[in-house]
């Protein structure tokens, strides 16, 4: 899939604000598909440095909740004001394992990517999320994953001495059987993701990802990656 925007976006500012797999890339091909307009309330849970809300605001004109735990909201605040979207984007330090600080009803798209593994990885994420959601609403995410039938108990010999059950890494399949469990929505979108190689091969070119992942991905690790992308409406 072409990602036009993340294209022709300022790569030095990308370099300085992605945490792994180019998060814009990855949502830009995540939304394609979904019926996003002006002023459409988005939570953006797990937004890292906020480049996703970046390109809800700016290719979409969302206003964009940017929540996450581990960056600071007043940084993430001074990021967007400095874009000129601080009327856009409204920053947040949101816990998902915690109460979640939003009115029901509220929101007409919930997206994570590169992070809902995180904390989203069981049966009971998806219930606590959908009544944050507007009935018709979406909910979308991009995971990472292993290409094919891999999983803990399966591991490919590359990927042994690295491997770290920290990663919550799922196959396909994994993720498909998770999300069938959940009434409260429909699932639409099951589908390993076209941008993968691509938003990696953008971190890898990050300060961060040169002190973290080059001998993983030198050792051949990356062969067995992929993002994969689930969408549902709520019912």
């Amino acid at each position: 899939m072409k990602t036009p925007y993340t294209d022709n976006y300022d790569h030095a500012f990308l370099r300085d604000t992605m945490m792994g797999p180019n998060a814009m890339r990855l949502t830009e091909e995540l939304v394609a598909s979904l019926p996003i307009t002006p002023g459409m309330r988005i939570l953006d849970l797990g937004c890292g440095k906020g480049i996703s809300s970046v390109l809800l605001a700016e290719k979409y004109d969302a206003t964009v909740f940017a929540a996450d735990l581990w960056i600071s909201p007043t940084e993430n605040a001074e990021r967007f004001a400095a874009l000129g979207l601080d009327r856009q984007i409204f920053p947040l330090r949101v816990d998902a394992t915690k109460p979640i600080p939003f009115a029901h009803n509220y929101f007409d798209l919930i997206i994570s990517v590169d992070a809902y593994q995180y904390f989203g990885s069981n049966n009971t994420m998806l219930a606590t999320l959908l009544p944050f959601l507007k009935t018709g609403g979406y909910v979308a995410v991009a995971v990472p994953g292993f290409i094919g039938e891999y999983d803990e108990h399966n591991l490919p010999d590359v990927v042994k001495p690295f491997w770290t059950p920290e990663w919550y890494f799922y196959p396909l399949r994994w993720w498909k059987a998770c999300w069938e469990k959940e009434p409260g929505i429909t699932l639409n979108t099951v589908r390993e993701m076209d941008t993968c190689q691509q938003a990696w091969d953008d971190f890898m070119e990050c300060d961060m990802a040169q002190e973290m992942m080059v001998s993983m991905m030198e050792a051949g690790v990356g062969d067995y990656f992929n993002m994969i992308q689930l969408t549902g409406i709520k019912n």
